[in-house]
This record gives structure tokens, sequence and C-alpha cells, in this order.
């Protein structure tokens, strides 16, 4: 006998209304759930998407420098949400920066040198997938970087930073926080996805290995680099839709473009998900 409780033409027939029917499916279906809530983020992403476009098209006409920093463990979501930034943005004033390891040439230069060419130019967004940061954690972990140098940025980012804030450019900064678990969920996942394996890198081997290592630079990086002018902003990214959705609104809610006031969703992030740094503060990762 056949006791799942799925949906029959007896169902069908038993309902006078439209809602009468939403209710019994609600009730019965297992899927339901997850329709309702694919469906309502497919809508606010595409109703922000709209707004961001509203974004470049004001940060064009205004002449406007903004670069986009979205930093975080292997596997918290940096590429999806530059993506899902940048889907609908014109490419002529919008770019992806994801730097190799340096050449051999870099690596004898003023270690922000390869990023400065990079920055914005009038008029252009830049989103950079992962950044001059590298130095503040992942380099010191994997032992990518000396002691000394490691030492040398730390002093010197607040005022690299300070000199671009008052040349006019707008630096919004994204730390995206997982946690443990989630994370090898996500590294499982990307083993067993022959689309997804070569997101898989030696370095995220070592993620978890080395989880309390990352932790430890990861706070020292925040304390050194926490600043008035170019805050940390901590995105919770468990949920991976959700995250995508308040990073954007966190980054529309920060101008007043033209159109702003039109905008059919809120643009107000949530701020049990997007966060800003404090030092008291109790993390996710």
């Amino acid at each position: 006998m056949n006791t799942k409780k799925g949906l029959n033409v007896e169902d069908f027939q038993n309902v006078d209304s439209n809602k009468e029917l939403l209710a019994i499916i609600e009730d019965k279906s297992q899927l339901y759930n997850k329709v309702i809530k694919t469906l309502s983020y497919t809508e606010e992403l595409r109703l922000l998407q709209i707004e961001l476009v509203k974004l470049q098209r004001w940060i064009s006409k205004e002449n406007k420098r903004v670069a986009v920093v979205f930093e975080g463990r292997d596997a918290a979501g940096k590429g999806g949400n530059i993506r899902r930034f940048m889907e609908h943005l014109n490419p002529r004033s919008s770019r992806l920066v994801a730097l190799n390891k340096p050449t051999e040439v870099e690596k004898g230069q003023w270690y922000f040198q390869r990023y400065i060419k990079e920055l914005p130019n009038p008029g252009e967004i830049v989103f950079f997938d992962r950044s001059w940061y590298n130095r503040a954690v992942v380099e010191p972990v994997m032992g990518f970087c000396t002691e000394n140098q490691y030492k040398e940025f730390l002093v010197q980012v607040p005022e690299f930073e300070h000199m671009m804030y008052e040349d006019g450019l707008i630096i919004i900064k994204f730390w995206l926080s997982i946690t443990k678990d989630e994370q090898l969920r996500r590294f499982e996942e990307r083993k067993e996805n022959p689309l997804k394996r070569w997101k898989f890198s030696p370095v995220d081997k070592q993620g978890q290995i080395l989880w309390d290592k990352y932790t430890h630079y990861k706070a020292e990086m925040f304390s050194k680099t926490h600043t008035s002018y170019s805050p940390w902003m901590m995105v919770k990214t468990n949920d991976k839709k959700v995250a995508r959705l308040e990073a954007m609104r966190h980054v529309i809610s920060q101008f007043d473009y033209d159109g702003k006031e039109e905008a059919k969703t809120t643009l107000t992030p949530d701020p049990n998900v997007v966060m800003r740094f404090y030092r008291s503060n109790s993390n996710v990762d």
C-alpha cells in the first residue's frame, strides 16, 4: 500500500479555487518550498541586476572609479557572486580581475605594482576575485611569502588604501564567511562534478587541514586593515543565493544614483547576512 502523500486526482477534484490548490500543494509537495524559494531568488536577482545596470550608467556618467574586492576562504562563493554582479553589466565599463601567481619580473617589483595597473579608470567598476590581500592570508599560510614581506604588507596596505581613498577611488571590501563543514561539502561537490572539478586546486586541499592557521591570519588582517575609510564587510555565505542578493544590496546602497528611488525591491541589505567587521565580533569562520 502506498502511504506517500502525493497529489492525486481527488485533490484536483475537491478544490474550488487556485488558493485551495496552492494550499494542498504546499501541504503535500516536498518541492513546493524549494520552487517558491527559487522563483523568489530569480525575481530578486533580476530586480537587483536592473539596479546594478542603472548604477553602472551613473558611474560612467559621473566618471566615478569603483573597485569591489571579494576575499574569503576557498569555496566561499567569490566567483559566483562576481558572475551575478557582472551578468548584465556593459563590459566596456566593467572588468573582472583575477590575477595568476606573479611572474619572476613581478616578484621583483613593489608588491602593489601589479594591482595598481588593474585599478578602475574613470567611469569604470572593477571586480577583484582575490586582490592584494593574498599577502594577508593565503601567502603566509601557504609559505608563499617571507615573514618580513608579510609584516611590510600589513604596514603599507592602510596607507595604500588611504591614498586611493583621498584620490576619490571608491573601494568596497567583502569577506565571504563560510563554516568549515560547508566548505568541506562544497569541496566534495567540486571533486564529484566534472564541470566543477577544475575549481579544486592543491591550495584548496589545504583549506581544511590549515583551517585554524587561516583563521589566525584572517583575524590579523582584520585588526590591521579594517579602517574607517576602507572597512571590511562580512557576508555569511552558507546560503550562496542569499549571500549574492545581500552583497548586491550592500553595493547598491552605497550610491545615490539616478533612478534609485524607482527600484521595485528593497535596497537595504539584511544586517544578519552583511555586516561591518567589529573587533569584538565572533565570526562564522
